[in-house]
């Protein structure tokens, strides 16, 4: 209809109906503040009215069809649509940092040795310890040392490192520090250290000799049982001044029996036993620096 109005201007009665429209539009008048606008449809997007009658007015262009997420991001400030986008790489990194992987193990392994070596030695040793922030000598070492299995002091080779790093999960310093809790609750289980210290007396011991030095016992003693056993100050003086220079494995197995078994006062301790000659030794020698009474039956476990 009104391509034809303007098609016709000539036209009078035209005329006067194009000029009543512009008025009704102009002045706002009824039919427009009520949202409709008789017989037309105005749309900003169009340069034409169309022939629809009862339509409503539209006033804005019509938004385009998307999904309501991209609608509700695209409404959002710019720093916040950033931020979800950061916490989404966030989360696949962290996601991605959780998935154990070989091939990044045996390359951290390869931080502390030689690009052709497969064993840590001491000096990597060293570094590793640094890097998880423990110390050589800390305990939790040990508890490391027999997760992986290692079979000497001092060195680890790729095939224990892998092996025990694939079942703690680790592959890098980040995972083991996570770890060191865990591996210190491993000394509170009665069994496990039980094997822990058994193990121990194999990986201290030097490997050309089947028993081990003294001074390396009273320090892997010390380690293990120094702040458990009551009687480990005096037993290691007993040490310091006895004639032995090296522990067997069935005395050092027993050490570890006779803290947990005896009293602290020994009143339990019976020199018929089948303790080794070591410890009926320290028990005599306790009862002469503290002044305690030896029971009967002494005589004859000291000719033995």
């Amino acid at each position: 209809m009104v391509h034809s109005i303007l098609d016709n201007k000539a036209n009078p009665s035209l005329d006067t109906q194009l000029n009543s429209l512009r008025h009704l539009v102009s002045t706002g008048g009824s039919s427009v503040r009520s949202g409709r606008a008789t017989g037309l449809l105005v749309s900003r997007t169009s340069n034409h009215c169309e022939d629809t009658a009862g339509s409503e007015l539209t006033v804005m262009p019509r938004r385009r069809r998307g999904s309501p997420t991209s609608s509700l991001d695209n409404h959002k400030p710019k720093h916040a649509r950033m931020t979800n986008c950061v916490s989404s790489r966030g989360r696949k990194t962290h996601e991605s940092e959780g998935v154990f992987s070989a091939k990044k193990c045996i390359a951290w392994f390869h931080e502390y040795t030689g690009p052709d070596e497969d064993v840590i030695g001491p000096e990597g040793m060293e570094k590793f310890c640094e890097d998880i922030g423990v110390e050589p000598e800390n305990i939790v070492m040990l508890s490391l040392a027999w997760k992986l299995g290692a079979n000497q002091m001092g060195f680890f080779t790729l095939a224990e490192w892998l092996k025990g790093m694939t079942d703690l999960q680790c592959d890098n310093v980040s995972k083991v520090q996570r770890k060191l809790d865990h591996l210190r609750s491993l000394l509170d289980d009665v069994v496990i250290f039980k094997n822990m210290y058994r193990y121990a007396y194999d990986f201290a011991r030097e490997r050309d000799q089947r028993s081990m030095d003294i001074d390396t016992a009273k320090t892997m003693l010390a380690l293990l049982l120094g702040k458990h056993w009551s009687l480990f100050s005096s037993f290691h003086q007993f040490l310091e001044q006895s004639k032995y220079k090296v522990i067997n494995r069935d005395q050092w197995c027993n050490v570890l029996e006779f803290s947990r078994l005896i009293h602290p006062d020994l009143s339990n301790y019976d020199e018929d036993g089948a303790w080794p000659v070591m410890l009926d030794e320290f028990v005599d020698w306790y009862r002469e620096q503290t002044g305690r009474p030896r029971s009967s039956g002494s005589d004859s476990a000291a000719v033995l």
